[in-house]
């Protein structure tokens, strides 16, 4: 946990610079009011904006165990949480992890996704955070690292604050199905160029299951997935033939994502409200129709 101040920062008292996961670990041990940091552009911004003091920084910067990938033989990839957004940018990535290179590159610009990683765009929880609505219609798991040894958790217990980190304990990696299948990833900014999502969807498809998989992310705290919505359109796709589907099923299911996502908040409903409906239900329109013609 962090503590926040109205204050003026004052400078961390100490920084240690472990090399492994083990010694990170070990060193908040050492230190339980220190701070872990990755790329570090959440907490600098908190930091020189006086919300946080930290009594110490644990840099997880050269830790190389968490800045890479690997395939695993059950079908999924293990994801090291270091791994830095422009990183995960390029074109082998992207043949990997489609959905999370396109969030990546639209995480802001190159200093952001220079510095910016995976592990701390979970960590910080931000209801903007590109990764986020990707990772959840991945159905992703967390590899949490710690004082005891090491534990899994659905990324949406950690994003909707069902599972917190316990002390002392890191995200070292994201553990996410290779689905070989298209994957979307779309925003809004209300803008022209990168910027903060207004509204973001990260949608994917299962063959294997027959299943269609989206999370509408920056609508509310945590990314959002529409069960219901999905379960219809699945039910509708020729899995078996060119996966098509009529102009109306597409706009329909716009209309049924949105709906579930941005609920009426009293009559009239709101200009704001309208507006956002109407944005997360193009967003997920064409999120799946981009992946059914992949």
């Amino acid at each position: 946990m962090t503590t926040h101040a109205p204050h003026t920062p004052q400078a961390a008292q100490s920084v240690m610079l472990p090399a492994s996961l083990e010694e990170a670990v070990a060193a908040l041990a050492a230190m339980p009011a220190a701070v872990p940091v990755a790329g570090g552009t959440d907490l600098m911004a908190a930091v020189n904006a006086g919300l946080l003091r930290p009594a110490g920084l644990v840099s997880l910067g050269r830790i190389n165990e968490i800045r890479g990938w690997q395939y695993q033989e059950d079908g999924h990839a293990l994801l090291g949480a270091g791994l830095t957004h422009a990183r995960m940018g390029r074109p082998d990535f992207a043949a990997l992890m489609p959905g999370l290179a396109a969030a990546a590159r639209a995480a802001g610009p190159p200093q952001i996704r220079n510095a910016g990683t995976l592990g701390g765009n979970i960590a910080s929880a931000a209801p903007t955070g590109d990764a986020l609505p990707v990772l959840a219609a991945l159905e992703a798991t967390l590899v949490i690292v710690g004082p005891i040894g090491q534990r899994e958790i659905p990324v949406s217990y950690l994003l909707a604050g069902r599972e917190m980190l316990r002390p002392g304990e890191l995200i070292g990696f994201v553990r996410v199905p290779l689905l070989h299948a298209p994957q979307v990833f779309l925003k809004a900014t209300g803008r022209t160029g990168p910027g903060r999502a207004v509204a973001s969807v990260g949608l994917v498809l299962d063959p294997a299951r027959r299943g269609v998989r989206c999370a509408i992310g920056a609508v509310a705290p945590m990314p959002l997935r529409p069960l219901e919505a999905e379960q219809w359109v699945a039910s509708l796709i020729d899995w078996d033939g060119e996966r098509s589907l009529a102009p109306e099923a597409l706009e329909a299911f716009g209309d049924y994502v949105a709906a579930a996502c941005v609920p009426d908040q009293g009559e009239p409903v709101a200009p704001g409200v309208l507006h956002l409906r109407r944005t997360v239900a193009v967003l997920a329109r064409r999120a799946l129709g981009r992946a059914l013609t992949s």
